[in-house]
């Protein structure tokens, strides 16, 4: 039988900054962890650490870590900080979470 896989999907709105902790679904262990980035209209380089932090602890464990909705302003930031190749990034929440 399939495995189950078992998803979570983080919205995040308006400004992303230091603030914003991914440590509680972290905590749960998802295969899948998905940061839904549609409502996000900022993000400056502490909230980028955030979202590398997330990453880095999801593989730990051996989950996958994928960011959904990047709005252009947001995607900018990506680009230039050449994270675009770090990140996995897709155009929508069912697309993340349709990749393996």
């Amino acid at each position: 039988m399939p495995k189950k896989i078992q998803t979570n999907v983080l919205q995040l709105e308006g400004e992303i900054d230091l603030h914003v902790s991914l440590r509680a679904m972290i905590e749960n262990k998802p295969q899948v962890l998905v940061v839904d980035l549609a409502k996000t209209t900022y993000l400056d380089s502490s909230g980028l650490a955030v979202l590398i932090e997330g990453m880095q602890n999801v593989q730990q464990y051996g989950g996958k870590f994928a960011l959904a909705n990047v709005q252009e302003s947001v995607q900018h930031i990506f680009d230039i900080a050449r994270l675009d190749q770090v990140f996995q990034i897709f155009p929508d929440v069912d697309s993340a979470l349709a990749a393996k």
